[in-house]
């Protein structure tokens, strides 16, 4: 149960019904809402993270579902492992991803940009040899996209746990 009461949508002004129509009215949108200016923005990067730029899609939903395992954020790894299937993660990469380095179903890129996505969640900053080798596998367009993705979902997943934002049922997870 949620720690504080979600916001309701019948008194947020047009813009944030708006947005909350649009995330189907998920949870955390709706705890978001409390704060409409923040939610406006943080949607307008979340979007720009998940449908602008040139990273790889697959690594991205391969990132950001494992930056929810390291976080422990069970909201934000089950929306993201739905997502991640949409766009080709296979069951089997989501299934390894508690213990990705002991499975064989991700390629040399994928596996980088999973230490990579390790170092930045549980390190101050991730060692030169981890980014030395995913930046040879990367533009760095795409690096600098895999970096932000992971630090998003860093602050999305800390959201989720600090408001202990309650699952929605699975058809609607976002």
């Amino acid at each position: 149960m949620a720690r504080i009461d979600y916001s309701d949508p019948a008194t947020a002004n047009d813009r944030t019904r708006e947005l909350l129509a649009k995330n189907h009215s998920a949870n955390i949108f709706r705890m978001l809402a409390h704060s409409p200016a923040h939610l406006e923005q943080y949607c307008r990067l979340g979007g720009a993270i998940r449908h602008k730029g040139e990273l790889d899609p697959v690594i991205r939903e391969l990132a950001i579902t494992r930056t929810g395992i390291l976080c422990e954020a069970p909201y934000e790894i089950t929306a993201h492992k739905r997502i991640g299937k949409n766009v080709g993660v296979t069951d089997a990469q989501n299934e390894a991803l508690e213990n990705w380095r002991a499975a064989d179903c991700f390629n040399e890129v994928q596996r980088a940009a999973l230490a990579f996505t390790d170092e930045i969640v549980r390190l101050p900053r991730p060692t030169d040899a981890t980014f030395k080798a995913i930046a040879t596998k990367l533009t760095p367009g795409a690096l600098v996209e895999l970096q932000l993705a992971v630090g998003f979902y860093i602050m999305t997943s800390k959201f989720l746990e600090t408001f202990d934002i309650d699952m929605q049922p699975s058809h609607e997870v976002v």
